[in-house]
């Protein structure tokens, strides 16, 4: 089993982030569960979501506790305790993070890092503001190519059905981060 923990803050789409690339794994034949945790249910507040996959049924019903992967929509959430965005990673895990900065800039021990400037790629491409960007379709195309256990093609068909709003360009954001994540 695969698993993944994704801390956004709320309004940036952490959740229907987690639900996108369920559907694309899904696609793929793999079984899928994707569910969110809240705190307090404001925009800007720190969010969790999970998503595990795997070739055979779940049937575990609980938080993530030892991800696999850690997907940081915004790195701003690194520096608070509660928080906790690397807790319990596995030994060799991945971390991917949506900033401009180096993955040598980060120490998560024996995790391999990721990054990728979402943001800029959100803004490029007019999802939301630029004060509120929308960065969740382009942190799915860095995981695609980071983790590599979905394709980025089922990312972008995932998109497509499930994107509430401009598909076309949450596609294009998702290539975008693809091609440019920085780490591979």
């Amino acid at each position: 089993m695969y698993e993944v923990r994704f801390h956004g803050r709320g309004g940036q789409g952490a959740v229907t982030a987690a639900n996108i690339l369920s559907v694309a794994a899904f696609k793929e034949g793999k079984y899928v569960q994707a569910f969110p945790i809240f705190g307090v249910e404001r925009r800007g507040a720190p969010v969790a979501a999970f998503l595990r996959m795997d070739d055979k049924p779940i049937d575990i019903k609980y938080q993530i506790y030892e991800p696999d992967a850690v997907v940081i929509q915004d790195p701003s959430l690194i520096q608070l305790k509660e928080a906790n965005v690397a807790g319990g990673l596995k030994a060799g895990g991945k971390v991917i993070i949506n900033t401009r900065k180096e993955p040598s800039e980060f120490d998560f021990g024996d995790a391999k890092v990721y990054t990728v400037d979402a943001t800029g790629i959100a803004i490029e491409n007019k999802l939301g503001t630029h004060t509120n960007p929308i960065v969740n379709t382009a942190i799915l195309g860095a995981y695609a190519r980071a983790v590599g256990n979905v394709s980025i093609d089922s990312v972008t068909e995932a998109i497509m059905e499930m994107s509430p709003a401009k598909k076309e360009a949450n596609v294009v954001a998702a290539k975008a981060a693809y091609e440019k994540v920085v780490g591979v």
